[in-house]
């Protein structure tokens, strides 16, 4: 494992996840098309969110089961918060974290349009 940090842009929102990336995943929903993020699930006890608790603005959409959580100032999405059956999970951004090319790991397609 390694600790990984993370940000918005402009870095009102900070995260620490305690993780190995080994793939990303590439989400077709309506949200992450958008925003053309490469995630990666965190279990929810080795997610710190670090600063900006009051800087976030939640979104949901669709099941309303995941809160897709971006910073008011940037608008930058560095995370969402779920859950994976009953446990607490955190998809990161990885193209936010620092020192780590999101690109260069293997990236899943994950078909979340058909959800």
């Amino acid at each position: 494992m390694a600790l990984l940090k993370g940000s918005c842009q402009c870095g009102k929102v900070k995260f620490e996840a305690d993780t190995e990336i080994k793939d990303v995943i590439s989400c077709n929903c309506s949200r992450c098309r958008r925003l053309g993020a490469l995630l990666s699930a965190v279990p929810g006890d080795k997610f710190k969110l670090v600063a900006g608790e009051g800087a976030m603005t939640t979104y949901k959409f669709n099941k309303h089961v995941i809160d897709h959580q971006f910073c008011a100032t940037c608008g930058i999405q560095p995370f969402a918060q779920g859950k994976m059956g009953d446990k607490p999970m955190v998809m990161i951004n990885v193209r936010c974290v620092e020192g780590v090319d999101a690109e260069s790991h293997p990236v899943r397609k994950f078909d979340g349009a058909s959800m």
